[in-house]
């Protein structure tokens, strides 16, 4: 599909999609990260409500995920008391699990952990406003996403329903975000519009969507909007603006810049090592093979199947069985169905090693034997190989994402659900 022009700016654009959350739904919810792009969201919707008398229609929430920079507590702390007294505020302190990928023993950790408060890395906040596991009334026992969905369900019945959540989502951050928001696939559109969607009890919009992270920046200049000053740390330690991330600091993303912990935030850090498994190794490691890149390499008398092997070995059983199922799938997959490579690819892989069937301006290639390595091939993350099981190993990539894996079974029967709910209303 081509593209479309219209007359008006980002910030237009967003302003039209916020004022149309205000008509459309009684309660507005803000999800605020501490972040550039929800720092930037929140003020937008403050500057809206403010000039329409619609402060009682705004609520804002806070996921405190314990182990982040003080910069970024202090900024949500000073955000949220500067809040109008109208604006309902929710500052979330739950034991919820959590992505980890510094450790090889576990994929997750859990913020809050009762158990663990002797080690937590901060007290936790005693704001009136702060729910914990103890205040809670809604599922937080799960996934950190399945507890915000809960959460919003939870806030929607509430308000006698019609909340819509508003995150600060950019598209231009990876082709997922972007195929997610933008797909002509998408069933549960809310009103045929792309960024809004509607959803267990409640609606969630992007109205950023697609902003730049320049547009933010400018967005903050221009209007002189407060924003975490942790970004100026991060400029000046020579960050790209691209890069600069105030996520949960075990997440795969965030590994590469868990170093800066060490430098800006050292209090923090150093409760840090000793709250999750293999933090200390990632902040010295992570940017580097060590961590799993595709520069990796194995001991010569090794292939990268004996050396996938030898790692396995070296896990607990139920970090290797993980591992083993991914691989049967992966192994599966391409030489029972094949997958969809282009022309180029395939015209780089080695003789006789795959068939091939025509699909359009591409190729469906099946995989006589699963590769060990293909190192003629220019995409190295588009074909299979024992050596990217390796990456994924190394990398802690629980998920294999790295493989090219994207939802869990779980999360299949979750939008195979959704589908034939929405389905029904067509």
């Amino acid at each position: 599909m081509g593209k479309r022009y219209i007359d008006k700016n980002v910030y237009e654009a967003a302003m039209e999609r916020i004022a149309y959350c205000f008509e459309e739904f009684p309660q507005v919810l803000v999800a605020f990260s501490g972040g550039k792009d929800s720092g930037v969201l929140l003020n937008l919707c403050l500057q809206y409500v403010r000039d329409n008398d619609l402060l009682d229609c705004l609520s804002v929430y806070h996921i405190d995920y314990e182990a982040q920079y003080q910069m970024t507590t202090d900024y949500v702390a000073e955000t949220f008391a500067a809040l109008p007294e109208r604006v309902g505020k929710y500052w979330i302190c739950i034991p919820c699990k959590v992505p980890c990928s510094t450790s090889m023993y576990q994929d997750h950790w859990r913020p809050w952990q009762p158990d663990l408060r002797d080690i937590w890395v901060r007290p936790m906040p005693t704001y009136p406003y702060v729910i914990n596991a103890e205040a809670a009334e809604f599922d937080w026992s799960a996934w950190d996403y399945d507890m915000q969905e809960a959460f919003c369900s939870w806030l929607s019945a509430r308000f006698g329903g019609g909340l819509c959540c508003l995150t600060g989502v950019r598209s231009d951050e990876s082709l997922n975000r972007l195929s997610a928001i933008t797909s002509a696939q998408k069933v549960n559109q809310h009103s045929g519009l792309c960024w809004l969607s509607d959803r267990q009890g409640y609606a969630l919009g992007h109205p950023l969507y697609d902003w730049a992270v320049e547009d933010i920046w400018t967005a903050n200049a221009k209007f002189g909007f407060a924003y975490n000053r942790l970004y100026d740390l991060f400029y000046q330690a020579g960050v790209s603006i691209h890069k600069a991330r105030v996520a949960s600091p075990f997440l795969d993303y965030a590994k590469g810049s868990l170093h800066l912990y060490r430098a800006i935030d050292p209090d923090n850090w150093g409760r840090m090592v000793s709250r999750v498994n293999g933090v200390n190794f990632t902040g010295i490691y992570g940017s580097t093979a060590a961590m799993g890149w595709r520069s990796i390499t194995k001991p010569d008398h090794f292939t990268w199947q004996q050396y996938m092997y030898f790692l396995l070995d070296t896990l607990p059983d139920d970090t290797r069985e993980n591992y083993y199922r991914k691989l049967e799938v992966s192994i599966k997959f391409w030489r029972d169905h094949g997958g969809v490579l282009p022309q180029e690819t395939v015209a780089e892989l080695p003789n006789g090693i795959v068939s091939v069937q025509r699909q359009g301006d591409k190729l469906a290639a099946r995989f006589v034997d699963y590769p060990d390595d293909l190192p003629e091939v220019t995409d190295f993350k588009s074909v299979p190989s024992y050596k990217r099981m390796c990456v994924c190993i190394l990398k802690n990539d629980h998920t294999c994402k790295y493989m090219g894996f994207t939802a869990t079974k779980r999360e299949a029967e979750k939008r195979r659900k959704a589908v034939e709910k929405w389905s029904n209303l067509l």
